[in-house]
């Protein structure tokens, strides 16, 4: 018996063909996707891979450069602003406040000079000028306006740094920068609890600042000149004109956790 002849445009209908053709657009949504998400700017994975320089603690990203810098100019204002707060506040929920303010970041500006030392970064000296300006706000206001002044810009400064250190804990492959974002989040949480407990922010005006997002976003900052190779370099940090009241201690372990008044 003869073979039968091949009928003309049946190859790609059989269900092989089906099969390969079903593959192969399967494949094709999946890749466009992943190509498209990595040329996006801005993106965590733009942020993972800008300027990451090797360290003997894992890789350090251009946003854990960012992070370590923020914490250093955290504590280079909030800590007088606390120590203000001893001395001006009116109610005994303020001064507390200010306490804690002092506690928790004399503790992370000695937990960062040391983490900036280890990776060879260079750290600021003073606040930038926002930070300024409400030092200066705070400086000029007097009795319960005080109160009501402090509490709202300092909760609102920690409710925009909350948010950040969720992410660079989130992302960061180092292991220096990973530990200081446990120790900020840990400090960062009991702040914006003592500052509520003093029954003067405005949650409403607050969630209206949050929203606006007036503070610049973390940028990329400058890796090092080279890629950072002894763990015991050390980089002198001149102390802030700010903050010249208070001693550091050793940054070995938490500062004790202080009862936040009922």
């Amino acid at each position: 018996m003869r073979p039968r002849p091949p009928v003309k445009g049946r190859g790609i209908f059989t269900g092989t063909g089906v099969i390969i053709a079903g593959l192969t657009a399967t494949l094709v949504a999946l890749l466009i996707p992943m190509w498209s998400y990595a040329d996006r700017s801005g993106t965590g994975l733009s942020v993972l891979n800008a300027e990451t320089v090797t360290t003997p603690y894992g890789p350090l990203s251009a946003l854990d450069r960012e992070f370590v810098t923020k914490v250093r100019l955290a504590g280079l204002w909030e800590l007088p602003a606390g120590q203000q707060a001893q001395q001006k506040g009116t109610t005994q929920a303020v001064r507390t406040a200010g306490e804690h303010l002092v506690e928790g970041h004399t503790f992370l500006d000695a937990r960062v000079r040391d983490v900036a030392s280890k990776l060879g970064l260079a750290l600021p000296n003073e606040p930038n000028d926002q930070q300024k300006q409400w030092l200066e706000t705070l400086n000029q206001a007097q009795g319960v306006d005080y109160d009501r002044q402090f509490a709202n810009i300092l909760r609102l400064a920690h409710g925009r740094v909350f948010s950040v250190v969720a992410e660079v804990r989130a992302s960061t492959q180092n292991s220096l920068v990973r530990a200081l974002a446990d120790d900020a989040n840990t400090t960062v949480l009991d702040h914006i609890k003592i500052l509520e407990a003093t029954g003067y922010v405005d949650f409403g005006a607050l969630a209206q600042e949050m929203a606006a997002g007036s503070t610049p976003p973390i940028t990329h900052a400058p890796a090092p000149p080279g890629p950072t190779t002894d763990p015991g370099q050390v980089v002198p940090v001149t102390p802030s004109p700010y903050a010249t009241t208070f001693t550091l201690p050793p940054a070995a372990s938490s500062p004790p956790p202080v009862p936040v008044p009922s």
